[in-house]
C-alpha cells in the first residue's frame, strides 16, 4: 500500500530502534554492577571499622595515648600473633579447637606434665593473680599447654581442675614455638603468656615475675577493654 511505512519515520536507514535499546541497556548493566559492588564494600567496612573502634581505642589509650612514667612490666608483642588454627586434644582426649578460647583474657603456662618446680610456681600464680583481680577474676581463664603425652602427676591434676579449673590441652613444643617466643636466651616454659580475647598473644611476663606488677599490667589491660570485653564468651 502506498500510504505504508516500514520503519519509523525518524530512524534511519537499516536501523533497529528496539535493538538499539537493548544494546545500551546492556552497556549500562555490568558498570551498575560495579557500583553496587564498590558501595557494599564500602558499607562493609564501615561496619567493621565501627565494630574494631572499641578495641583499637582502648589499645592505643594504653600504649600510646598513656600518662608520662607509666610502663608496662610485661613485653608488649608488636606485632601481636594469632592463636593458631588447632585442635587440640584435652586430657580425657577430647578434641578443643584452640580459637574456641577466645572472648576471654587468657593466662598461659607452658610445660610438659611432668611439671618442676618452676611450673608448679607458675601454675599457682596463675590461680593467684586470677583470684587478685576481684569482681573482675571472670573475665581472665586459666590455661595449661602440656608439652608432652604423659599425665601429670594425680595431685597436680587435681589441683589444675579444682574450681576454677585450669583448661589443659596437649600441644607440641614444635606447634608452640611457631607461635609463642621466650625472651631471647630463655626456654618456652620459662614465662606467663597473656593473650586477649580477640585470641592475640599480646604480652610475655618476666622468667623471675614480681606478682604484683603481673597484676598491675592486667589490672590496666582489663581498665583499657572494659568498653568493649565482657566476661563469658
Amino acid at each position: 500500500m502506498s500510504g505504508f511505512k516500514s520503519s519509523a519515520p525518524d530512524a534511519a536507514p537499516g536501523a533497529d530502534p528496539l535493538g538499539l535499546t537493548v544494546y545500551e541497556l546492556a552497556e549500562t548493566q555490568p558498570a551498575a554492577q560495579q557500583r553496587r559492588t564498590r558501595a557494599g564494600r564500602i558499607k562493609m567496612l564501615a561496619m567493621l571499622l565501627i565494630c574494631a573502634a572499641p578495641v583499637i581505642a582502648s589499645y592505643l589509650t594504653y600504649f600510646v595515648i598513656r600518662p608520662d612514667g607509666r610502663t608496662n612490666y610485661g613485653a608488649l608483642i608488636q606485632p601481636t600473633r594469632s592463636l593458631p588454627e588447632l585442635t587440640l586434644p584435652a586430657l580425657d582426649g577430647a578434641p578443643v579447637a584452640l580459637r574456641s578460647l577466645r572472648g576471654q583474657w587468657l593466662l598461659v603456662v607452658v610445660g610438659p606434665a611432668a611439671c618442676d618446680a618452676g611450673c608448679e610456681r607458675r601454675l599457682y600464680a596463675q590461680r593467684q593473680l586470677r583470684e587478685m583481680l576481684g569482681r573482675e577474676r571472670d573475665r581472665l581463664d586459666k590455661l595449661w599447654l602440656v608439652t608432652d603425652d604423659t599425665a601429670p602427676k594425680p595431685a597436680l591434676r587435681d589441683a589444675v581442675l579444682a574450681e576454677p579449673p585450669v583448661t589443659v590441652l596437649r600441644m607440641p613444643r614444635t606447634e608452640l614455638a611457631r607461635w609463642l617466643a621466650p625472651e631471647p636466651g630463655r626456654l618456652l616454659e620459662e614465662h606467663l603468656y597473656l593473650i586477649d580475647p580477640m585470641g592475640e598473644w599480646m604480652m610475655r611476663f618476666p622468667v623471675e615475675f614480681d606478682p604484683t606488677r603481673v597484676k598491675r599490667d592486667i589490672d590496666r589491660l582489663l581498665r583499657a577493654s572494659s568498653s568493649w570485653d565482657r566476661a563469658g564468651r
